[in-house]
């Protein structure tokens, strides 16, 4: 193509639409390729209750409404795609699809998103969103009065198990192995919570339901003896992965494959920016993903006109 755009935004999750908004909207000629659905992992989420300003929506509706106010400032979005190399230390930046396109941009802003790990068991993929979650703050509330598994023995899990009996009436943890992976503060605290029970050396084997979650298989390992436990829900805290096994080589990763950004959401590569569940960061919240788009754009838009 000869078109170079001002700015190519991989992803179209919360971060990516939020930075297509804003770099649109500062009449930059902004494009979005995106290999999923729009919305990433919003649309994963039934209901949404703690966006500022929005007292409740579905996911999939927050994902639309933010695709058409990118679309209404002008931003381009291109989805179904398949990137296969990106080439980003040239002033100007070109990324090739697998049907020999290739896009160029004066600028780039990585969005690809993340996703926590999955268990990989019967059920899972049917039932998330209808009683199986990743995100205890996101969720939480849902489950008031509610009866709740917690899977996971690291810091996340058990401190979600605690603050989740803020709302649920009880609290199992399912654990494969006999002690935790998490700091001791951590296990004490959800020891001596009397909303918390433990199921150790086991680990699920299967989700259940009409619609709706409704019970689990349990395997306690040593025995390999399978039962059932009935349940209003099930948090996973197995751990999280960001979809950068495609920028392996291209742009600078921690340990956990996020990418390296600043406060300003560059990398260390000249107008190359990232944003959202792919960087090196704590919180994985929608709000959090689109004030990170937001810095990104506004920090391509200064690179731009600087």
């Amino acid at each position: 193509m000869n078109e170079v755009f001002d700015t190519i935004i991989v992803g179209a999750g919360a971060a990516g639409l939020a930075a297509g908004i804003y770099a649109s909207r500062a009449k930059l000629n902004t494009l979005i390729l995106n290999e999923g659905a729009i919305g990433g992992q919003m649309v994963l989420t039934d209901e949404i209750a703690n966006y500022p300003g929005v007292p409740t929506t579905k996911g999939y509706m927050l994902a639309a409404n933010m695709k058409n106010q990118a679309k209404s400032f002008g931003c381009k979005i291109k989805t179904n795609v398949k990137i296969v190399k990106y080439s980003l230390e040239e002033d100007v930046k070109s990324i090739e699809l697998n049907d020999g396109r290739v896009f160029q941009g004066r600028s780039v802003i990585l969005t690809p998103g993340g996703r926590p790990r999955s268990l990989n068991i019967e059920g899972e993929d049917e039932f998330k969103g209808k009683g199986i979650s990743y995100c205890a703050t996101c969720d939480g509330d849902f489950f008031t009065g509610k009866e709740v598994v917690v899977v996971g023995g690291g810091n996340s899990a058990l401190e979600e198990a605690v603050a989740l009996t803020t709302y649920a009436t009880k609290v199992t943890i399912v654990h494969q192995f006999g002690q935790f992976q998490a700091f001791q503060h951590a296990i004490e605290e959800a020891q001596k919570n009397p909303k918390i029970n433990f199921i150790m050396e086991s680990e699920l084997r299967g989700f259940y339901g009409n619609g709706q979650l409704e019970k689990v298989t349990i395997e306690h390992l040593p025995g390999k003896k399978v039962s059932e436990l009935k349940t209003d829900g099930t948090f996973i805290f197995i751990g999280y992965q960001p979809n950068t096994e495609d920028l392996q080589g291209v742009v600078e990763l921690n340990s956990r494959n996020e990418i390296v950004v600043d406060t300003d959401m560059k990398t260390k590569i000249k107008g190359v920016f990232a944003a959202g569940d792919c960087i090196n960061k704590r919180y994985r919240q929608v709000t959090t993903a689109v004030a990170d788009g937001t810095i990104a754009a506004l920090s391509a838009s200064e690179y731009l006109r600087g």
